[in-house]
């Protein structure tokens, strides 16, 4: 006979549960009330409470972004695997979710800025960038050069949620946002850390609000 484990089985048990650590573990002191949620989300679509002494953000970026969604806006992602982690049921309208890593003209745009795929794909937002949602989990070259179009005069996205991962590139493409002085609420987690999970886990926060249940 198989053996029988000893383990939660109740779905609601287990996210009541989740939380419940997730709060435990992390000190929310440091952090204001309106990022609590979104801080929790992030530690808990990682399981790594210690991400979040790491988090660096600018202006309420959950109540940005949030206003955004409510009032139909797109959000634009940098991976595909982002755009599949978005969980539809908590945009508040029906909002596209936006990755153009695949378009046709991308690889040849690549070629001729001498530059990656992910990178040439921002410029495909600059029609759709204006007051949307952005987000990162993959590519620090598609953060840099969505820093660099919007230091040459691009439409502000209402919110950017940056967290590119690796060991080239991705500490100081989120340096250089945090640095750039751009009037944009962000939230980004410094150092080699971040992906994709963070990046759908700071989208499905913000896409609920501060309302959303934890």
């Amino acid at each position: 006979m198989p053996e029988t484990y000893s383990y939660i089985r109740d779905p609601q048990a287990i996210y009541e549960e989740s939380f419940r650590q997730v709060r435990e573990a992390v000190d929310l002191s440091s952090f204001p009330d309106n990022l609590h949620s979104l801080v929790i989300r992030l530690v808990h679509s990682v399981g790594r409470p210690e991400i979040a002494s790491s988090l660096v953000w600018q202006g309420d970026v959950t109540a940005s972004a949030h206003r955004a969604l409510a009032s139909g806006a797109s959000i634009l992602v940098d991976a595909t695997m982002v755009a599949s982690g978005v969980t539809r049921k908590f945009l508040p309208a029906d909002n596209q979710v936006i990755c153009t890593l695949n378009d046709a003209s991308v690889p040849q745009s690549a070629k001729t800025l001498g530059t990656t795929r992910s990178a040439a794909a921002v410029d495909l937002w600059r029609d759709r960038i204006e007051g949307s949602v952005v987000a990162f989990g993959n590519a620090p070259t598609a953060l840099f050069h969505l820093l660099e179009r919007l230091q040459e005069g691009w439409p502000r996205p209402a919110a950017i949620l940056a967290f590119p991962v690796g060991f080239v590139g991705a500490a100081e493409s989120k340096q250089a946002l945090i640095d750039a002085g751009l009037d944009v609420p962000f939230i980004t987690l410094t150092g080699r850390d971040g992906g994709s999970a963070l990046a759908c886990g700071a989208i499905n926060a913000v896409a609920r609000g501060d309302g959303g249940a934890l």
